[in-house]
């Protein structure tokens, strides 16, 4: 066969598929109540998205149910008419953002399966029907496309994406989340609309791919992803490597109070704690003697890591965390927190520090500088002090904060 006849079989197949499909396409004006909403959000994808929809219509020609095809589009180009001229749904948000684009199309999709991807020919749409099947089987609440355990085509990420960025982004997310996963951040997503009204989305920006996975895990929803082939993407990049990579580590950070400041205070209350007792008895390990200036270090790390983890219990309150914080302590004192516990055990460990300082403070007028106890024992004195203030006032805050929510 002529190459000139292998591109004209290949266009009548196109043909035929799109003919059959249009049949099952609808629009809001239908009668007929969609079983597929496939969702594409658009800034000025001109040159991609007819060969998105054409793809998507080859997949609905093969799975031969109702479907819409709803764009969210924020473009300054021809990309609406093109998206209409091709039987797709038009919609405009009312605000920026590629998470709020997605959003506001999600709120108007009345399919009970939802599709989802970019219009710039990166993700293969003829491949919903496989991302559908083990949602329609109830095998999962979502399917995501994986492109690490697929093939991603030369050209279609940047090394730094792939090697560095994706991966690292992925490790984050099944370490704070256990989203067990290989791709996070595949955009190529299909599920349930009840899966969809489970989720809490509020984020506007790219950082709406990590917010899906993190509460889907911590609504315990069932992820499976399928290979897929990641293509040469059409159209100018839109995503900036750096600022929307730390919008992710940031989103998933503030999220995760547990990694972002239980673990760290704990650590760092543990190593001031450790510190502390080897410059007490005065030790010497290895030719390290520990004393007065290991007793500073260690009272230092102790108080900062004791404020930290206070913090792990103020954002626990005032702020709304997917991860919530899960530690005994941190929950126990959440959840039975009173103001006068608090405050009466910071006053009874300030008091007991400062009966100790005061002590040391009568000798030294009576007696002076060489009848005073070690200095490692005035200082422990007056880190309990700190810790006591510090538990007093952080109590009156936390009451606040409790009174406020």
């Amino acid at each position: 066969m002529t190459i000139q006849a292998n591109q004209a079989n290949q266009a009548d197949k196109q043909g035929i598929a799109a003919k059959t499909a249009d049949e099952f396409l609808v629009t809001p004006e239908s009668e007929v109540t969609p079983v597929l909403s496939v969702v594409m959000p658009t800034l000025n994808e001109e040159k991609g998205i007819v060969e998105c929809i054409d793809r998507i219509k080859t997949a609905v020609s093969e799975l031969r149910v109702p479907t819409e095809i709803i764009v969210s589009d924020s473009s300054t180009d021809a990309t609406p008419e093109l998206a209409r001229e091709r039987g797709a749904t038009v919609v405009t948000p009312d605000e920026p953002g590629y998470g709020y684009a997605y959003r506001y199309a999600f709120d108007k999709a009345r399919g009970e399966y939802i599709a989802m991807g970019d219009a710039d020919t990166t993700y293969d749409f003829e491949m919903i029907p496989q991302l559908l099947e083990p949602v329609k089987n109830g095998d999962a609440d979502i399917c995501m496309g994986s492109r690490l355990e697929g093939e991603i085509r030369d050209g279609s990420m940047p090394p730094l994406h792939k090697y560095v960025g994706n991966p690292l982004l992925t490790r984050f997310l099944n370490t704070f989340y256990g989203a067990g996963v290989s791709d996070a951040h595949s955009g190529f997503r299909v599920f349930t609309k009840d899966a969809l009204e489970t989720l809490e989305l509020e984020t506007t920006g790219m950082e709406f791919a990590s917010e899906m996975i993190m509460e889907a895990g911590a609504n315990d929803l069932t992820i499976e992803e399928v290979p897929i082939i990641y293509h040469e993407r059409e159209g100018e990049e839109t995503l900036d490597s750096f600022s929307d990579g730390w919008r992710h580590v940031r989103f998933m950070l503030v999220n995760a109070p547990d990694y972002l400041f239980s673990y760290p205070a704990l650590l760092l209350v543990s190593a001031g704690a450790l510190l502390m007792s080897l410059s007490i008895a005065q030790l010497s390990i290895s030719g390290v003697n520990f004393g007065i200036q290991t007793m500073v270090g260690g009272s230092l790390l102790a108080i900062v890591g004791y404020q930290v983890w206070t913090l792990a219990l103020f954002s626990s309150i005032a702020a709304n965390p997917i991860n919530k914080p899960e530690g005994l302590l941190v929950g126990m004192i959440r959840e039975q927190f009173q103001l006068e516990h608090g405050a009466s055990i910071g006053i009874l460990a300030a008091a007991a520090g400062i009966l100790y300082l005061g002590s040391v403070f009568g000798q030294w007028l009576l007696v002076g500088e060489a009848a005073l106890p070690s200095a490692t024992a005035t200082l422990l004195a007056s880190t309990v002090v700190v810790l006591g203030l510090q538990t007093v006032f952080g109590s009156f805050f936390m009451s606040m904060l409790a009174d406020s929510s």
